[in-house]
């Protein structure tokens, strides 16, 4: 998360071969690639998803629960949570100075008056040896019915800056602590063992590397207890607003964590949380609240990490076609000074979003940014959020080495003034006589035929596509058929070469409403389908040319779909006119996959395809794009045409 777009985490099935070495270079051309499991050639990648609750709740037997970081703020909240709402009546509370810290005699008459016995142990959950005694005294006083460890350290600091020590200091409480109670009580019969992660393993947080790596050892432990059947549950918590780790964090931290769409939870949410998640029946869990706005608007400029994009939403992911892109290709039609002023807001404008300022006017050019609050944390945010904006890769050390918004401006424009000069002058350096290379192809064809290669198979074996009218299009076909070439409003045959199946679609993977699918013509539906295969075909991930100068050239020749929305549902009024828009055809795949070169939809018939692959290849010769989707789509909504010729006798049976 320091680092975005150069580390890339990957879990493989076998040996790392040529095959896996040529997955995995195109997962780092990724920037939201960082963390992936490769299984048989195929790439998957983590998703965080909204939980469900199996019903059950949380069941305690009458022994002693053992909760570790006990005096401190989580530990006491869940502790006196677990004799409240769950009935647990006897309970051990381990910390490093035990009976002597803090609050701790206060902690021990509040459970008291609430009826539950407690009682508070000095204990080093490091030390291997002092949790064993600590477990085996337990037991020999009666029956050790859970364990819910709370404990943690934190000691934030940029990744290149964690010494050994700072790093071992940490680990400790998390890794060793957890694996030590593990094994002390892996042959006892628990109700519960629940250890408190965090977030930060989940999703990173710059400044938390040793942090995130303890934190995601627990939710690996509680996987692996669970697969040899024992019980366990990590809770990857969000930021609670309350005392502890959490009050070491500033409020400007707390104000961006809430911008990017994490705010801190009150303890009554926390703690609803921790019942939900005893109820989910799973081995790890995110207990966090997720502003979703706020989190749709943090991520609005750049790549959504794929973490977050089943909670964000492929609306987001297809608004970002038009706001990221090729920097030095927008800047390359502005003067110089304009350039230069557009440098100078982006930056400042960056930096009041990380400082929590209003805007970029609030932030002064001459200011160094030593004075305007930042330190080597919000120097990385603000390093990562000028890669996302500009595409560049600078170093996490940049507010240091250009200490103002002004200097840093000027090297910025020395660094993009060589490519916005290429830009300039790439119509004039393309060659015209360069050959176009085909990377990729799909295709849909009557006689069932889905792919290129079942294409070449139904001509080379000299079949034929043709087949009866279609039945999913909502034609009268009792009607429409009558031999007669003269009776009006009737087709004297009834076969033809129909795509069967031009119907289906489905609409919320390309991040379309239901509504918005019902007025779309079939031929938007079809195209759109089309060119995923194509990228497929060409071993191209879609998301790698979100802002690319890729061009999209469709050609069309039908219109009709619209004669068939009379009856059309009233909220789905409003997508009719770029739902049935032959125009709209090239910019619908151009907006929704977020390519940035020319989208044209040309109709000259019968020839669209062939006038749109040519108007493609000119485009690439003449440098207005670097990449092209070339094609045509043809789908019938009426029988019109039939019934037209019909008419002409311009029809075999």
């Amino acid at each position: 998360s320091e680092h975005p777009g150069r580390i890339v985490l990957a879990d493989v099935d076998g040996d790392v071969d040529a095959g896996v070495v040529a997955v995995l270079a195109r997962v780092a051309e990724d920037a939201a690639g960082a963390q992936v499991a490769v299984r048989a050639g195929r790439v998957f990648v983590p998703r965080l998803v909204r939980a469900s609750s199996s019903g059950s709740s949380l069941v305690v037997g009458e022994g002693s629960v053992l909760v570790t970081g006990g005096t401190g703020s989580l530990g006491a909240l869940v502790a006196e949570h677990l004799v409240r709402a769950h009935g647990v009546r006897s309970l051990v509370l381990v910390s490093r100075r035990g009976p002597d810290a803090a609050g701790a005699a206060e902690l021990v008459e509040r459970l008291s008056g609430l009826g539950a016995s407690a009682r508070v142990v000095a204990c080093d959950v490091t030390d291997r040896e002092q949790v064993f005694g600590l477990v085996g005294e337990v037991v020999a006083a009666g029956w050790l019915a859970g364990v819910v460890h709370t404990a943690g350290v934190l000691d934030d600091g940029v990744v290149s800056g964690i010494s050994a020590e700072r790093l071992a200091g940490v680990l400790a409480p998390k890794l060793s602590a957890g694996w030590f109670l593990h094994e002390a009580t892996a042959d006892l019969d628990l109700d519960l063992f629940v250890v408190f992660s965090s977030i930060a393993g989940v999703l990173g947080s710059p400044g938390q590397a040793a942090y995130a790596a303890g934190n995601a050892f627990l939710d690996a432990l509680a996987v692996y207890r669970g697969q040899v059947g024992l019980p366990a549950v990590s809770l990857a918590w969000g930021m609670w607003d309350t005392a502890g780790m959490a009050a070491s964090i500033g409020e400007v931290d707390r104000v961006r964590s809430a911008r990017s769409g994490l705010p801190p939870m009150s303890v009554e949410t926390g703690l609803e949380l921790f019942d939900a998640a005893m109820a989910a029946d799973r081995p790890t869990l995110v207990p966090a609240v997720v502003d979703v706005s706020a989190l749709r608007a943090a991520v609005s400029g750049g790549v959504v990490p794929p973490m977050l994009r089943a909670l964000v939403g492929q609306t987001v992911t297809r608004r970002q076609a038009g706001q990221g892109g090729d920097w030095a290709n927008q800047l390359a039609s502005l003067t110089p000074e304009e350039a230069r002023t557009q440098i100078d807001v982006l930056i400042r404008g960056l930096v009041a979003q990380v400082l929590g300022h209003g805007g970029a006017e609030s932030v002064p050019a001459d200011r160094a940014f030593r004075e305007l609050g930042f330190d080597s944390l919000t120097a990385v945010d603000l390093r990562n959020r000028l890669n996302a904006a500009t595409g560049l890769r600078l170093a996490s050390t940049l507010v240091f080495d250009y200490p103002t918004p002004e200097v840093l401006a000027d090297h910025l424009y020395e660094l993009v003034s060589g490519q916005i000069t290429a830009r300039r002058s790439a119509v004039v350096t393309t060659g015209t006589d360069e050959p176009i290379a085909i990377v990729g192809m799909a295709c849909r064809y009557p006689g069932g035929v889905e792919t290129p290669e079942q294409l070449w198979t139904l001509l080379s074996a000299g079949g034929d596509g043709i087949s009866e009218f279609p039945t999913d299009r909502g034609w009268d076909l009792d009607g429409l058929f009558d031999p007669d070439p003269d009776r009006s409003g009737t087709s004297y045959t009834r076969h033809g070469g129909f795509l069967h199946g031009a119907a289906d679609f489905d609409p919320a993977f390309f991040g379309i409403s239901p509504r918005e699918a019902i007025a779309m013509d079939p031929q938007q539906r079809l195209l759109l389908e089309a060119s995923w295969e194509t990228f497929e075909s060409a071993g191209v991930d879609p998301q790698w040319l979100r802002g690319s100068r890729t061009g999209v050239f469709a050609g069309v020749m039908y219109h009709d779909y619209a004669s068939r929305l009379e009856d059309l549902p009233p909220d789905a009024e409003g997508y009719v006119g770029t739902g049935t828009s032959g125009s709209v055809l090239s910019g619908r795949v151009a907006y929704t996959f977020g390519l940035e070169g020319p989208a044209v939809t040309v109709d000259t018939a019968c020839s669209s395809s062939l006038v749109a692959l040519h108007l493609a290849a000119q485009a690439l010769r003449s440098g207005e794009c670097d990449l092209a989707l070339a094609g045509g789509v043809t789908v019938m909504a009426t029988p019109g045409t039939f019934i037209e010729f019909s008419r002409q006798r311009g029809l075999s049976q």
